[in-house]
């Protein structure tokens, strides 16, 4: 995910190594029987101000006149210490549209072992990952720029720095104002019953982000909302709950925690007679198999954290293959774990409106819901800035720049995107033309064409989704198309 990803550098200095931990204590509770439980099962953000590390500057003393020493490069971060539990970390800071020059690096010490991993760098995002420039999204205000979220796996331990890096010419740019650290516990929400609270965030005695505190970024679209109807709301489901499980009428039931999968034949009546006649002769026949898809429900999405009611388009043309340069280190049974954190990633710490793929899919191949509003609509996600307009975003957990991406995950990809291409009549191996709205590769209003199913560096300067799962997009068109009947 990386957009523009700069060279190597030297190591932070021994004296902020040498430091030792800052010790915190973390939030427990007793339980019946006296066990200890974390008091926020439903997951919390920690959010600490990183802070200078050593000198910015040398200047050196002498004859009046005399030039100065190279000024150093500018290093923020934290010293090692203790924290509240958390498995997944990443750095924000104020302006979106401010690029970061550097280098991050964390290290983690695990909860279970009690042991520190080796330094581990953290991908840069620079924009790449977010809504248009004049979406409503992301002029809310609350938009902040971010590196990638790094997958660590439980910890309570975090040492990080970020190291700027040359710009043009001999100068060093400045890193970014109003750099945080980002450490976030997914929670323990099981996949039958969600917690009717969000977790907290812990910003040094604020939380801006609030989600009560937020307004919708996008109109509802109320026309299709309509099929959510007056369902009695099941034990223990909320408002939102229901609103986000409502949208994948009638493909499952209401709370739901999958939607079962559908041989190609079955897929196609399916979708005719939930489409009220809305879906193109042309289409019909080209319909691939319905894969099962894990809800929002099922993979414990707090539903109170992200914006109320959907954003849609007009149609679904494309669809963008990511990964989530979270890293590998992971089991498929922790995915959904994994999908927890990167929700409250993006909603909380970058401030989006909600998870910004429309599908995620783990190394196992199984798919996912993403973005609410229903996994069968042209929901609009924040994926491919310029590009989220008619398109789809698929995300594979994971980071496949140096890594092979698992071929079950590949075939997930290449089954979902049959379809879902297929409910809007797209031959996965066409070309299509969109618009851009705007992004660091193409100009707002040009015309863009390219294939229907695309890496993200096709719309976007970036690595994404990895050079070894962009090399797989040539068969999955294959497959996928051949999966059509096409």
């Amino acid at each position: 995910m990386r957009g523009f990803l700069a060279s190597s550098i030297g190591v932070a200095t021994a004296a902020a190594l040498a430091l030792p931990l800052a010790l915190t204590t973390p939030a427990l509770a007793v339980a019946p029987g006296g066990a200890t439980v974390p008091v926020n099962p439903a997951g919390s953000t920690q959010s600490l101000p990183l802070v200078p590390l050593g000198p910015t500057a040398d200047r050196t003393p002498g004859v009046p006149g005399m030039s100065a020493t190279p000024r150093l490069p500018e290093t923020r971060g934290l010293t090692a210490r203790e924290v509240k539990t958390f498995s997944l970390v990443g750095v924000v800071w104020d302006d979106a549209n401010t690029r970061l020059l550097g280098r991050v690096q964390v290290r983690t010490r695990s909860a279970r072992t009690a042991t520190w991993s080796d330094w581990q760098d953290v991908e840069t995002h620079n924009g790449e990952h977010a809504a248009d420039p004049e979406a409503a999204e992301r002029g809310s205000g609350r938009v902040r720029g971010s590196t990638a979220p790094l997958w660590v796996g439980e910890s309570d331990g975090v040492e990080v720095r970020v190291r700027a890096e040359p710009g043009t010419g001999s100068a060093t740019a400045p890193l970014p104002s109003g750099m945080r650290l980002e450490l976030v516990d997914p929670g323990t929400q099981s996949r039958t019953t969600s917690a009717t609270t969000s977790g907290t965030t812990v910003t040094d005695g604020k939380n801006p982000d609030k989600a009560s505190d937020r307004e919708a970024t996008g109109p509802r679209d109320d026309d299709r909302d309509d099929d959510k109807g007056d369902a009695e709301l099941a034990p223990g489901m909320t408002m939102e709950m229901a609103e986000s499980s409502s949208a994948n009428l009638p493909l499952a039931a209401l709370g739901a925690d999958e939607i079962t999968e559908l041989n190609k034949a079955d897929s196609t009546a399916d979708a005719i007679a939930a489409s009220d006649g809305s879906l193109g002769a042309a289409a019909r026949p080209y319909i691939g198999p319905r894969p099962r898809i894990v809800t929002r429900k099922g993979w414990g999405a707090d539903e109170s954290l992200r914006e109320s009611g959907f954003v849609y388009t007009s149609t679904v043309k494309a669809a963008f293959v990511h990964h989530t340069a979270s890293g590998n280190n992971y089991a498929c049974t922790d995915a959904p774990s994994v999908l927890r954190s990167l929700y409250r990633y993006h909603v909380l710490s970058e401030g989006w409106r909600d998870i910004g793929y429309n599908f995620a899919v783990d190394k196992c191949g199984t798919v996912y819901e993403g973005r609410a509003g229903g996994v069968a609509k042209p929901v609009l996600g924040a994926h491919t800035m310029g590009f989220n307009t008619n398109s789809m975003g698929v995300a594979v957990i994971g980071t496949f720049t140096s890594t092979a991406p698992p071929a079950a995950a590949v075939r997930a990809v290449a089954g979902l995107t049959a379809w879902k291409l297929g409910l809007f009549g797209v031959d996965p191996r066409a070309k299509t033309t969109l618009t851009s709205g705007g992004g660091n590769r193409y100009e707002k209003g040009t015309k863009v064409r390219m294939n229907v199913i695309s890496g993200h560096r096709d719309g976007f300067a970036t690595e994404c989704p990895g050079r070894l799962l962009y090399n797989q997009l040539p068969p999955t068109r294959t497959t996928s198309a051949k999966l059509q009947g096409r």
